[in-house]
């Protein structure tokens, strides 16, 4: 009898599961409409738009034009629609019927995937390192690993958010999409090895940022289903909301009659290729508000016009507004990571236990994306375990065509060597920074970005010290026992880490001797690029655009570091954030929020 009523629950659960993702898998597009009536594609825009016009215009006219429906565009669009119109602009698509998206099973697999539909975009750093970003809406919240924590309060007051008001934004976010992570026995083996090394006290589960070792939130429910920042705009006003998927916002529009270049609406492409152009309200506070991450809202300042002289100078771009800063301060969390052999079987697990320490250094760890037959097909960045490297060809001869065939080659690898987890750790606060460069004038390719790994000798130094405490971690009784393998020494450990890393960087003989030397070579991301747009030199405390009228920046361009051991969290609060500022400030007690 207990057999069978166990059997009888798992059948239950599985039934369960399968009813709530039965919208993702049949037609996942009838489940959105009718959730998300607002959201139309970018071809439909006239046909869509005659709701929301000026007095003196046939043209659509809106008071918030937001260019991104990514990690801060979707809770900021929810909040203004509450009393304005409001228009967002993705490029990418939905993710709610995209099971590489929605199910935790298949992270490497959005990341691996590389077409042009893909919600994952790929671009290599000037340094060699395989990196991504997100073409979809919901942005990054639809192809990261789901960690969900707050940033610690001294990240808070360094950019003069109002307290009281971040510690609304946070909980906003939290009730709608966040959820507490059923503990991986991998995790729980993780856990018990940071408190073993020292990485103490243990914080149990919790959103704040606070030394020691923590369990965090996850975007995962207890099904293993991802839910994004999309999710937020349910809570929008859907009668004062458009959201245009598949819409390429070209550039900015400004009216440059007056003394400061004025802000006056946007060009974009539909999905078939057609140009339209959307426009603001004449009322002196509308905003366009750029919310296209990192890499994007640097861009798109450039190929509208604003930007460093020479760099629009040489793609004979018409000049609005110079500033240098635009574009400079780009910084990415460096990472490493130590391969964890193991000689059983281990389930999936994405980070969920983190170890913050007083060193500037953060210890996380992943498992066992390499024990299905399809992982063997994809590169997927962190979690990979894929053996070889490009040290052959030097890097100017590192072409597309290049990656190709070594991705290719991949194919043969034996199943075994995708075995096992990482210990990644990963530097707080870098003090290396690099720079953002237009390619060409097409917003569809990616921009040239250098990191500059490393380039600070106090990076380095941090990354020797983290990678000391992952092996320490490796060791530990507590994974021994887990992983059922023998304490390995730090080099052998290093030596399975070099060839299991994936980035484009050629190896060193001693790479597994001299730790500095295994950190350049070693270096992967883990997608906390920040910069580019920084306050006093491209926005101001407000985020909006020095020199310009009507033009404001919501996103990771305008920080100085990346906020807790993962920013999500902060980004999709700083939209709520913003969205109830500028609402409070534009009505008053009147906003009603």
């Amino acid at each position: 009898m207990a057999a069978f009523l166990g059997a009888l629950k798992k059948l239950s659960i599985c039934l369960i599961l399968w009813l709530n993702t039965l919208p993702f898998l049949q037609g996942g597009s009838d489940y959105y409409e009718f959730k998300y009536p607002f959201i139309k594609r970018a071809s439909s825009f006239w046909a869509s738009s005659s709701s929301f016009s000026s007095s003196n215009t046939d043209e659509a006219s809106y008071d918030y034009i937001i260019v991104g429906g990514g990690t801060a565009g979707c809770p900021l669009a929810a909040t203004l629609s509450q009393n304005f119109s409001v228009l967002v602009l993705e490029r990418g698509g939905v993710p709610f019927s995209n099971v590489n998206v929605s199910f935790l099973s298949n992270f490497h697999i959005a990341l691996a995937d590389t077409s042009p539909t893909s919600a994952s975009q790929p671009f290599v750093s000037t340094d060699g390192v395989i990196n991504a970003r997100a073409r979809v809406l919901g942005g990054g919240t639809c192809i990261n690993a789901g960690f969900y924590t707050r940033a610690n309060s001294g990240f808070i007051r360094r950019v003069g958010w109002d307290e009281r008001l971040v510690n609304e934004s946070y909980p906003w976010v939290e009730k709608q999409i966040i959820h507490q992570p059923k503990l991986a026995q991998w995790q729980g083996a993780f856990k018990d090895s940071l408190l073993d090394v020292g990485v103490s006290p243990y914080n149990g589960f919790t959103y704040d940022h606070i030394h020691g070792t923590k369990v965090g939130g996850t975007l995962f429910d207890r099904f293993g289903r991802r839910h994004t920042a999309a999710e937020l705009l349910a809570s929008a006003n859907p009668k004062m909301l458009t959201v245009l998927v598949y819409a390429t916002v070209q550039k900015v529009l400004f009216d440059q009659t007056g003394r400061r270049p004025m802000a006056m609406g946007v060009i974009f492409k539909d999905e078939n290729g057609n140009q339209h152009q959307a426009f603001l309200t004449n009322n002196r506070r509308s905003e366009v508000i750029l919310s296209c991450g990192a890499i994007g809202t640097p861009q798109m300042l450039m190929l509208s016009g604003i930007g460093p002289k020479a760099e629009l100078n040489k793609l004979n771009i018409s000049m609005v507004l110079r500033n240098e800063f635009v574009g400079k301060g780009m910084a990415d969390n460096p990472m490493n990571s130590v391969f964890v052999p193991t000689n059983r079987p281990v389930e999936q697990s994405l980070i969920q236990t983190v170890g913050i320490t007083k060193m500037g250094v953060y210890i996380e760890s992943s498992s066992g994306f390499g024990q299905s037959q399809d992982s063997i097909r994809c590169h997927h960045g962190i979690l990979s375990a894929e053996i070889g490297q490009l040290s052959t060809i030097p890097p100017k001869q590192r072409t597309p065509e290049a990656i190709q065939a070594f991705i290719k080659r991949k194919r043969d690898l034996p199943h075994e060597a995708f075995k096992g987890g990482f210990i990644l750790e990963k530097i707080a606060r870098p003090i290396s920074t690099g720079h953002l460069n237009l390619v060409n004038t097409n917003i569809d390719d990616n921009p040239s970005v250098t990191f500059n790994y490393f380039h600070h000798p106090h990076d380095l130094q941090r990354c020797v010290n983290g990678i000391r405490m992952a092996a320490k971690v490796i060791q530990s009784k507590h994974f021994t026992n887990f992983t059922r393998c023998d304490k390995p020494t730090v080099e052998k450990l290093l030596n399975m880490s070099v060839k299991a890393n994936i980035n484009l960087i050629p190896k060193h003989t001693n790479d597994t001797k001299s730790l500095e030397q295994f950190c350049k070579d070693t270096v992967i991301t883990i997608w906390h690029y920040h910069g580019g747009c920084h306050v006093g030199k491209v926005v101001d405390p407000d985020l909006k655009v020095l020199g310009t009228n009507r033009l404001r920046i919501v996103d990771g361009s305008t920080f100085n570091e990346s906020p807790g051991t993962n920013p999500q969290g902060t980004v999709l609060m700083m939209g709520r954030y913003m969205g109830v500022k500028i609402l409070r400030r534009r009505l008053g007690k009147a906003a009603h929020v």
